[in-house]
């Protein structure tokens, strides 16, 4: 599974002009789910989402975690973070999960994180075309890929 977590002031998904999630400060993640991924990845990842300290203490130094600020989280699903840019000028999506698999290891990952920040996590809706707004703080984007975590 990869992730690109953005730390936001604010962020928003929307289908065809209608807002259906929101939150304020904290991070909007998108995940994306390769062929191989296992729910073990979903709960580390959702772990390291949840204490990556990447907002400003009162110094300013990045040393706190999600959890530290009461944050809010966003997660929005997105296979294109599987993209294969190897060869030619056109992105193959080959590692991509079906939905079989891409679904469960979603909701799983929402799931986990919830039960961690004692909050619901919002989502954007699975294999939607959607808009998604955010104001991202710093800017701070960290990408977090499971399977280079040994």
């Amino acid at each position: 599974m990869r992730l690109v977590v953005q730390r936001v002031n604010e962020a928003s998904v929307f289908i065809k002009n209608q807002e259906i999630s929101s939150i304020k400060r904290g991070l909007l993640i998108l995940l994306g789910v390769e062929k191989g991924d296992r729910e073990e990845e979903a709960d580390w990842l959702a772990s390291k989402c949840a204490s990556i300290r990447i907002f400003p203490d009162e110094k300013g130094v990045m040393n706190k975690s999600l959890l530290d600020i009461s944050g809010e989280a966003l997660c929005v699903s997105q296979f294109t973070l599987t993209a294969s840019t190897r060869k030619g000028n056109r992105p193959s999506y080959i590692r991509a999960a079906g939905h079989e698999l891409a679904v469960p290891l979603y909701e799983i990952f929402c799931s986990k994180l919830s039960s961690l920040l004692g909050k619901e996590v919002k989502k954007g809706v699975f294999g939607a075309d959607m808009q998604v707004h955010l104001i991202n703080d710093g800017p701070v984007t960290i990408i977090i890929d499971s399977r280079l975590r040994e």
